[in-house]
């Protein structure tokens, strides 16, 4: 069955509000400030929170990798001063660009940190990025002018303010290409990513196989369950998660629980806090974890975790989980 995902757009009501930017028409500095302003305001509504911007930002700064990737991805860079906070590596295709940007902190940088970098907006990727000794509360930062956008996904507490779906994944994608003024970029994205999940959904590599998604963790096992990104990626490629019936995107599940799965392949995030071969010792060491199937059978897929969460990359990790799958036979 062709998994389809219907998309609705604001694009002509954006572009018929009125300007707030006035200047004589005949200056060539008033004409580029015009069709800068063009479409504008526009609104960013994460997780209770809305941002006007009266005009594309052109000093960002970014608080989460996957926020400086939605970044990166839709050719931002240019309008970036800052980023922050790595889960792991910045892929290949986007690592030129990324140099090219100010690493403000290893994690948060604090609120004078941030404000030294003199920014416009603020985008964060979890709620944690504007706690007061991070970047300030998104209400402080607007007191200062600042706008900012906080992920669909990243709302604390693991409640996203928004159903996660891949369809979720583009609207955020395209509220912040509106931000900036780019919206043709992000469909270009979208339909990009679409084909490669129209591909996944017609070849099916996972189809018969159940999965065990282990995140992190040793006394229990951080799984990936039924509403987060890890669901996505395993029904993309068409195989079965063995906790999908468990709430939430992941959860602690006991490792009696995964013995009573035994599942057919495990799914192995690798983070800089948890790395991918840490997780394996512990799996092939454990006296009784060891004699799983994937275990015996060495029947791993190992992704970086950034390609595991609600996000631009969540389409390159259900790529990359198809292609291990197939290798695997």
């Amino acid at each position: 069955m062709t998994v389809t995902f219907r998309r609705t757009r604001f694009l002509a009501a954006l572009a018929a509000l009125p300007l707030l930017i006035t200047a004589c028409a005949g200056a060539p500095e008033a004409r580029e400030r015009i069709a800068t302003a063009a479409g504008f305001p526009v609104e960013a509504s994460g997780c209770g929170f809305t941002a006007t911007v009266a005009a594309p930002p052109e000093r960002a700064v970014t608080m989460n990798q996957g926020a400086t990737e939605v970044m990166l991805a839709l050719d931002l860079s240019d309008r970036m001063v800052g980023t922050a906070y790595l889960d792991d590596a910045v892929p290949e295709k986007w690592q030129e660009t990324y140099d090219a940007v100010p690493v403000l902190s290893k994690e948060y940088p604090d609120h004078e940190t941030l404000l030294a970098a003199k920014p416009d907006f603020v985008y964060g990727s979890y709620a944690s990025a504007f706690a007061a000794e991070s970047a300030g509360t998104q209400d402080e930062l607007a007191d200062l002018g600042i706008g900012s956008f906080l992920s669909l996904f990243g709302c604390g507490e693991n409640r996203p303010s928004a159903d996660v779906s891949f369809d979720s994944v583009w609207d955020e994608i395209e509220t912040v290409a509106d931000v900036f003024g780019v919206p043709e970029r992000a469909a270009a994205l979208e339909r990009e990513q679409q084909g490669q999940l129209d591909e996944l959904a017609a070849t099916k590599p996972g189809a018969g196989l159940d999965v065990f998604w282990y995140d992190s963790g040793d006394k229990t096992a951080f799984a990936g369950t039924g509403d987060g990104g890890p669901q996505l990626i395993l029904d993309a490629v068409g195989a079965t998660n063995v906790f999908a019936d468990v709430e939430g995107g992941w959860a602690d599940v006991s490792w009696e629980e995964v013995v009573a799965a035994d599942p057919d392949v495990i799914v192995v995030a690798d983070a800089g806090w948890s790395s991918a071969e840490e997780k394996i010792a512990l799996l092939e060491k454990d006296p009784v974890l060891k004699s799983l199937r994937a275990v015996q059978a060495e029947a791993y897929v190992v992704l970086p975790f950034s390609e595991t969460t609600p996000g631009v990359r969540l389409a390159d990790g259900a790529v990359s989980v198809g292609t291990q799958l197939a290798e695997l036979g």
